[in-house]
């Protein structure tokens, strides 16, 4: 069982940059392939960024490549994701989630174990 925190969302302007944190119980973290998707309102849950088990591999929905950057401390048991340049399109609810599957697999199925309960990011004009 893992559980999951995200924390570091807000409020925030165009062209400003924030860092959302996930935190995770348990002492396999490193086993769990991690991602970030986002749920603007009204519309489907959105891939943003995925990592591998042991960070050495990335992945990134178009929206954001070029903008946002995921990494992972396993000694923390910590993901995190960089945003930068935010748009006011990139305003939604941040999930995070972990996945004992590797990333090319949950990137393609979408499947994974545990959720956490989302912060919320909004950018202003």
């Amino acid at each position: 069982q893992v559980q999951l925190v995200e924390s570091g969302g807000g409020l925030v302007q165009t062209g400003d940059s924030l860092r959302l944190s996930c935190s995770a119980s348990g002492r396999t973290f490193s086993s769990y392939t991690m991602a970030w998707f986002r749920r603007a309102p009204g519309k489907e849950r959105e891939f943003a960024a995925g990592i591998s088990w042991m960070g050495g591999s990335t992945k990134y929905g178009d929206s954001v490549k070029g903008r946002f950057t995921i990494s992972r401390d396993n000694a923390k048991n910590t993901v995190y994701l960089q945003m930068n340049s935010l748009k006011p399109e990139d305003t939604a609810v941040y999930y995070c989630a972990a996945a004992q599957a590797a990333l090319t697999t949950v990137r393609a199925t979408g499947r994974f174990d545990y959720w956490g309960q989302g912060t919320q990011v909004t950018v202003s004009t």
